[in-house]
């Protein structure tokens, strides 16, 4: 029988995933707070944009980098919104984040070499390395210090097989910001070895409690980072899929080329939207900001009054990390939760072995939605109590 390549098959399914196809089969209607999607419709102003773009038969293939006027408005942006400097030429356009971050690891690791990834964390770095025929490395973070970045802990790991360290932050799936401190000794640290920060920052935008600066401005070597971004979730853009990567000229001149052989091109009429949604009006996003904000305030303050459930507060994105008192693995109280309490989250060891036990919730949905699923933890715990009492 013919098999797909190792590489294909060491690359197990996202646990977001699963609890996505368990939650699309049940038929009945549950509380959705597993998958990080805005749930605001892209602003009426960049739709228009897009469909203007098309009838004027702007439907045709781009430069693999990207609409000039695309890198022109993301460089502005990265400038203005969060202190770095990139040239146009520094960067270029991708079907999203996930794409930018695949060709950032081609471009990065070496057969054999490693990803450093502080956990918990999206579980595609671990998928993205081994396609690069690389090694995944977790180095799990303290729950005890709410997740932050632990840059001694990153640091001892790093040796001379070290091609690239991922940083993501604010942090999916624990809504943690790093201080600057550690992001910076961590890129120093990669400097002398030669390897690169991969910079995950597609929710820089939604930093709640100090002004979001980019990795790429708070070190002396910004050489050694590349930065990725998206207007998926500032901009309720997910399904446009527009990203970028910047860095370095020669590298980003080198991932524009496998660019051309992996798609060629962002979607010219979405590259249109995104440039509306960079340069229009803000106003839209600025709302969304703000529901998103009021959303992380209830969340962090109805967790913290309840008994048997915990989560450090959230500094950014939409997510909170819980620490839920009830029994088995993380996928087995997801999956319990779902059966019993109708509530949909995604698995804590889906995001590395240091979220084993934790369930993530996504504050990406509406008030009303969050007290609904946050009363169905409650109740959830409450009667595993009970049961424990009866016994």
């Amino acid at each position: 029988m013919l098999t797909p390549t190792e590489r294909v098959r060491s690359c197990e399914r996202s646990k977001i995933r699963v609890m996505f196809d368990l939650a699309e089969a049940a038929d009945r209607d549950l509380v959705r707070l597993e998958v990080g999607e805005p749930d605001f419709d892209t602003p009426e102003h960049v739709v228009e944009a897009a469909a203007d773009a098309a009838r004027a038969g702007q439907t045709h293939y781009t430069s693999n980098a990207g609409l000039p006027e695309l890198r022109e408005a993301i460089a502005d942006t990265l400038h203005q919104d969060f202190a770095i400097e990139y040239d146009p030429g520094q960067l270029t356009v991708t079907n999203g984040g996930m794409e930018a971050l695949h060709l950032a690891v081609l471009a990065t690791i070496e057969d054999g070499e490693e990803l450093l990834i502080p956990s918990p964390a999206w579980p595609n770095y671990w998928m993205q390395a081994r396609l690069a025929d690389g090694v995944p490395v977790e180095i799990p973070m303290s729950a005890a210090s709410g997740y932050a970045l632990d840059a001694d802990r990153v640091i001892d790991r790093m040796s001379e097989d070290t091609g690239a360290v991922v940083l993501c932050s604010p942090s999916n799936p624990t809504g943690q910001v790093f201080d600057p401190e550690p992001m910076r000794e961590v890129v120093e640290a990669a400097a002398e070895h030669d390897a690169y920060v991969i910079a995950d920052e597609v929710y820089l935008g939604l930093t709640y409690d100090r002004d979001p600066v980019g990795i790429a401005a708070l070190t002396g070597h910004p050489e050694h980072v590349l930065t990725v971004g998206s207007c998926s979730k500032t901009y309720a853009m997910t399904g446009w899929r527009v990203g970028w990567l910047g860095g370095p000229v020669e590298l980003v001149d080198e991932v524009t080329k496998i660019h051309e052989s992996t798609t060629a091109c962002a979607g010219s009429v979405a590259q249109h939207a995104a440039i509306a949604a960079l340069t229009g009006p803000q106003e839209p996003v600025e709302e969304m900001y703000e529901a998103f904000a009021e959303r992380r305030e209830y969340v962090a303050a109805r967790v913290e009054a309840m008994d048997g459930v915990s989560c450090p507060t959230p500094d950014g994105a939409f997510y909170a990390f819980l620490d839920v008192d009830l029994p088995g693995s993380s996928l087995d109280i997801a999956k319990r939760l779902l059966r019993e309490q109708d509530v949909v989250l995604a698995p804590g060891d889906g995001f590395g072995k240091a979220g084993e036990g934790s369930l993530r919730l996504s504050f990406a949905s509406s008030l009303e939605q969050l007290e609904t699923g946050l009363d169905s933890i409650e109740a959830a715990v409450q009667e595993h109590r009970d049961e424990v009492i009866s016994d």
